[in-house]
C-alpha cells in the first residue's frame, strides 16, 4: 500500500502524525507532498518533511490519498496541480480519506458534489453549497471516501480509514 499525503505549513498536527505513523506501523510506504520538497510545520510546531512537490506526483502510484486538516488546505486548494491529484482519485475511484478542513481541497476539486461527508464544522457551509450533503458525526464513509471532523474524532476516523485500506491492499 501506497499512501500520499498532501499538506502545507500549519497541519493540524495531530491530524496529519497519527494516521502518518499508524500507516508506518502498518508498513505502509508514504509520501508527504506540498508545494516544493521541504520541512513543513504544523500548528502547534511539530515539523515533517515534504519528501515530494506536488509537480512529482504521479498519482497512478498511489492507493490512497489523505488530506489532514488545520491551516494548511487554505494553501494546498490554491495549487492546481494538488487539484489534479484528487480529481485523479476520484475518476480512478481509489480511497481518499480526510479530516477537519481537507475536505476543502476536494470542494475546489469541484469533487463533493452528491456526496456524503462531514469536516470540522466552520467548513460545514461551503461543503453544502458545493453539493455535498453534511453530517455532523464523527466519520462518515461514502463510497471510496472516509470523512472526519476534528482531532478528537481520530479513533473512529482511523477506524474506518484502516478498513479502507485493508480492501485496497
Amino acid at each position: 500500500m501506497k499512501i500520499l499525503i498532501l499538506s502545507a505549513d500549519g497541519f493540524e498536527d495531530m491530524e496529519l502524525f497519527v494516521p502518518y505513523y499508524r500507516f508506518k506501523e502498518e508498513g505502509f510506504d508514504v509520501d508527504v507532498a506540498s508545494k516544493k520538497r521541504q520541512t513543513i510545520e504544523g500548528r502547534h510546531d511539530y515539523k515533517i518533511e515534504a519528501n515530494r512537490s506536488f509537480d512529482e506526483i504521479n498519482p497512478e502510484e498511489y492507493d490512497m490519498l489523505f488530506l489532514p486538516g488545520g491551516k494548511a488546505p487554505s494553501k494546498v486548494r490554491k495549487e492546481d496541480p494538488a487539484l489534479q491529484i484528487v480529481k485523479h482519485f476520484m475518476d480512478k475511484n481509489k480511497p481518499i480519506v480526510t479530516i477537519c478542513h481537507g475536505p476543502q481541497i476536494m470542494i475546489s476539486a469541484g469533487v463533493v458534489h452528491d456526496r456524503r461527508m462531514t469536516c470540522w464544522p466552520d467548513v460545514a457551509k461551503e461543503l453544502k453549497e458545493a453539493g455535498a450533503t453534511y453530517e455532523d458525526i464523527e466519520v462518515v464513509v461514502d463510497g471510496n471516501i472516509v470523512s472526519s471532523r476534528m482531532p478528537e474524532d481520530l479513533p473512529a476516523f482511523m477506524q474506518e480509514v484502516m478498513k479502507k485500506a485493508k480492501v485496497t491492499v
